[in-house]
């Protein structure tokens, strides 16, 4: 009896099966970030937060508790992506793209992914299983995981289908900090040992006065002819110019520094409170983590095939490993490629040319998402 008493105590006696496959999941994802370095300032605070989430009696991440706040206050409202894509923008030189205007045709073949995902998406409707079905809108916030764009597949889901808020949030953020893992396999089916070896000619210096208007030019074009996707492309655009001007350097550092690091730290956090056992281990969920690795994959190969496209017809050469990059995963990404590049030739650096898709990318998810937002958002 006083054991039943002590146990009762404890949060024990209410722990289930579902709880514990989610901290071992959780556990797995700090191993990950800890361990092998995959991305930790992402993963650590998702899966710490994820933890917290599946502590049982605590209720962490319920409303108006610790996680809840957190989540209700920075995603519920789509400001937290909005103050990450200002620390991009600072963060981000927009030169290799400028350099190389035609870079962004392999940023704009990557967000074929969130296409072909929204309508595998609505194709699921078709095997009428339970839990698996999904609105046109509830598929375009799906889709919009290839893009590996957290920021604006929170921003996109908490406009079109804020019920599947939580779960999207995980697998684009758990994705995005998976690229080491998923993108390299890809890449290396669809090149050959040449193509991989392809050594890129350097790219032109980019004058400061190019560097300063091409944030503004890029907004104003954004808000005439795409004004859905004017806040995060204004926040990206924002950060870009405090940086580049040069006139703001205390802004530009904050930018960069303490203000990404505490809101990253916070979106960690009130992502991995959707890690929690009741909302995550269901059919629904489970589908839109299979749809958002497919989305991903093919984002990746999208880009990959496309730069090989553009060798078919150009006499300067792309090697096709920075067409992975087309993904906005930043600079994740970009160092992907350079890596893998770097396994088949060591003095092949790549770094600065998967940059232009790269940043192309994060500009393209972002008109991906003002696009559906156009059709699908009234």
């Amino acid at each position: 009896m006083e054991i039943s008493k002590l146990l009762e105590a404890t949060a024990l006696y209410a722990v289930t099966w579902q709880q514990i496959v989610m901290i071992a999941v959780c556990l797995f994802l700090l191993w990950l970030g800890i361990k092998k370095q995959f991305e930790p300032l992402l993963l650590v605070p998702i899966a710490f937060g994820g933890l917290l989430s599946n502590i049982p009696v605590a209720d962490i991440a319920a409303p108006g508790n610790f996680l809840g706040i957190i989540f209700n206050a920075g995603i519920n409202t789509g400001l937290f992506p909005l103050f990450i894509f200002m620390s991009v923008g600072a963060m981000t030189d927009f030169g290799p793209l400028i350099a190389n205007p035609k870079m962004a045709l392999l940023g704009g073949a990557a967000q074929f992914g969130i296409f072909a995902t929204l309508i595998g998406a609505i194709a699921m409707n078709g095997m009428h299983v339970e839990g698996l079905g999904y609105t046109l809108r509830q598929a375009a916030s799906i889709g919009i995981i290839g893009g590996a764009d957290g920021p604006t597949a929170i921003f996109l889901t908490s406009r079109l289908a804020p019920e599947l808020l939580g779960a999207i949030a995980v697998a684009a953020y758990s994705y995005m900090a998976l690229v080491p893992i998923i993108q390299p396999p890809i890449m290396k089916l669809l090149t050959t040992d040449a193509e991989r070896k392809i050594k890129m000619q350097q790219l032109r210096p980019v004058s400061k006065r190019e560097k300063i208007l091409f944030p503004i030019v890029l907004l104003l074009l954004c808000a005439f002819l795409l004004p859905d996707a004017a806040p995060l492309i204004g926040a990206l655009t924002f950060g870009n110019l405090v940086k580049e001007s040069g006139v703001a350097e205390r802004l530009s550092k904050t930018l960069q520094n303490e203000f990404c690091n505490i809101v990253t730290i916070l979106l960690g956090l009130a992502v991995g409170s959707k890690l929690q056992a009741k909302l995550f281990l269901t059919p629904q969920t489970l589908g839109i983590l299979v749809l958002g690795v497919i989305a991903f994959s093919i984002a990746t190969a999208s880009g990959v095939l496309m730069a090989k496209l553009m060798n078919c017809f150009s006499k300067t050469k792309v090697n096709p490993l920075i067409g992975s990059a087309g993904v906005s995963a930043v600079p994740m990404a970009a160092r992907v490629s350079n890596k893998v590049g770097q396994e088949y030739d060591k003095n092949n650096y790549l770094l600065m040319h998967a940059m232009g898709p790269n940043v192309a990318g994060v500009i393209g998810s972002a008109v991906a998402a003002g696009i559906l937002l156009a059709f699908l958002g009234k």
